[in-house]
């Protein structure tokens, strides 16, 4: 799920640059549909920018979250811990011994 999410940040960070070069190259483009577009598409990118700084700090958030929970639990069960993290271990082998 983190590589999708990964993924789909990356995807939005193209598309607001490719807006950013094509609200930059039709600048100087005269008539007032294209300067209404212009502006309505600069608008909407605020937006996703805004949207993504916010999606971002929540990513980081969660993810601290989850890895202050993860060493809570280990220092509370350290052997359930590192049978865990054997058992892990054991099926990525199993399945990298596949390939």
């Amino acid at each position: 799920m983190e590589k999708l999410s990964n993924d789909v940040i990356a995807d939005l960070k193209v598309v607001v640059t490719d807006t950013e070069a094509l609200l930059k190259a039709t600048a100087n483009q005269g008539g007032e549909k294209l300067a209404e577009v212009r502006a309505k598409a600069e608008e909407s990118l605020g937006v996703v920018k805004a949207r993504m700084a916010e999606a971002h700090t929540a990513l980081v958030i969660k993810t601290k979250e989850a890895a202050k929970a993860t060493d809570v639990y280990v220092h509370e069960n350290p052997w359930q811990a590192a049978g865990i993290a054997a058992g892990v271990g054991l099926v990525i082998g199993l399945l990298i011994g596949r390939r």
